[in-house]
């Protein structure tokens, strides 16, 4: 007989809720979640886990150690919020200035922590153990590194990942899990353009980094539709562009920066290639030279399909096998494939839509929002997802 995780779950509705607007109240921003990671701390030892803190700086990781042996199942949510200025009105609206969960990632670790007392409570029926894992600076890119680079993929080793994303362009009651790639890689790369500095309006005595620059950005968009296979998924985005602080003065030097997006690490080394091609001889050919630089930020998430099935089995007496997205995926990025390298692992969307709202804000807007009805709902279907591995009656 399957266990009832619904009841448990909608019994925390208030608590998951109040721990998810306190932590709405107290952004901290990348690698400086200890406030958030001392609630955590605080709970998961109250609970009777085995807890470790300062993992990647400020993580927390705690683990569930059943009564049998089994498989060991990584439960991943993150912490960090955003240097966003909230422009909300509501009783728990940001008390930090300039800072703002404006991604969901409050309502991870409200969620992440309600699966941790539910689960707790069912220790004797386990076999093998859940390893929670709070994540900082998921939005740097590099908190997941941090992590694994202090060891948290070590003893006990997971066998198997999970997570998820509050996702507020879905309606609550539905998710989003698609077998394969599901987020995309991420890099940043900057390109410093060297001229000839001139009087604007002599501009044969000089060589315009500007001309090179605009000519580059049009060049590095024909990547994707030209060197690229129609059937692959990619971005290229020029995102600044600094030139200059004169009307009457041509620059030296051009600088750009922007990011990269991919769903293949192949294609990644593809795009890598071309642009650097691309802004070399386009330099050269316009007088000028060019230095280009590119920094590997995160991986593309990608849900082993075996995992993906096994989850969707549990899922689907839960919310109804028509409320699961087999096709959603974004170019947006997220380094929680840091964990899934080499651990096969699922990593899916939780719609959180706020259907009370005058207008669509997504995320990272300052007025993004999402209904808090999902969260008792995720605590339902990661405890699912957990005891899919660990309970054997579930």
């Amino acid at each position: 007989m399957a266990i009832d995780f619904k009841t448990p779950a909608q019994a925390l509705t208030a608590e998951v809720v109040a721990r998810r607007r306190d932590l709405h109240q107290h952004p901290e921003i990348a690698f400086e979640e200890v406030r958030t990671a001392g609630i955590v701390a605080e709970e998961l030892n109250r609970l009777g886990l085995e807890v470790q803190t300062g993992i990647g700086k400020t993580g927390v990781v705690g683990v569930l150690e059943g009564a049998q042996d089994g498989p060991t199942v990584l439960l991943r949510a993150d912490m960090d919020a955003l240097p966003v200025q909230e422009d909300n009105d509501t009783d728990y609206v940001s008390q930090t200035p300039g800072k703002m969960h404006a991604c969901g990632h409050d309502g991870h670790t409200a969620i992440a922590l309600g699966v941790a007392k539910v689960l707790a409570g069912h220790r004797e029926q386990m076999a093998g153990r859940v390893k929670f894992v709070f994540q900082p600076a998921e939005e740097v890119g590099s908190g997941a590194r941090a992590m694994v680079g202090d060891g948290v993929l070590n003893d006990p080793r997971p066998d198997v990942t999970v997570g998820l994303h509050l996702w507020n362009n879905m309606p609550v009651g539905q998710i989003g899990l698609t077998n394969g790639a599901s987020m995309a890689g991420s890099s940043f790369f900057d390109v410093k353009i060297t001229g000839k500095g001139s009087h604007a309006a002599l501009p044969q005595t000089g060589i315009d980094p500007v001309v090179c620059a605009a000519h580059i950005v049009t060049a590095l968009q024909l990547i994707v539709s030209r060197s690229l296979d129609p059937l692959e998924n990619a971005v290229i985005s020029v995102t600044a562009i600094h030139a200059g602080a004169a009307y009457n003065v041509i620059p030296q030097t051009a600088e750009m920066r922007g990011t990269i997006r991919v769903m293949k690490d192949e294609v990644h080394d593809l795009i890598v290639k071309r642009m650097d091609e691309i802004i070399q001889n386009i330099s050269a050919a316009l007088g000028c030279t060019a230095e280009f630089s590119y920094q590997r930020l995160t991986r593309p998430v990608t849900n082993d399909e075996t995992v993906a099935a096994k989850l969707i089995e549990a899922f689907a007496p839960i919310i109804g096998a028509e409320a699961i997205v087999r096709t959603e995926r974004t170019m947006g990025a997220e380094d929680v494939g840091e964990f899934m390298d080499d651990i096969p692992g699922v990593y899916f969307f939780l719609g959180a839509k706020d259907e009370t709202r005058d207008a669509y804000y997504g995320h990272h807007h300052p007025r993004f929002s999402f209904d808090e009805a999902a969260l008792p709902l995720g605590v339902e279907l990661l405890a699912a997802a957990v005891a899919a591995y660990v309970l054997p009656e579930a």
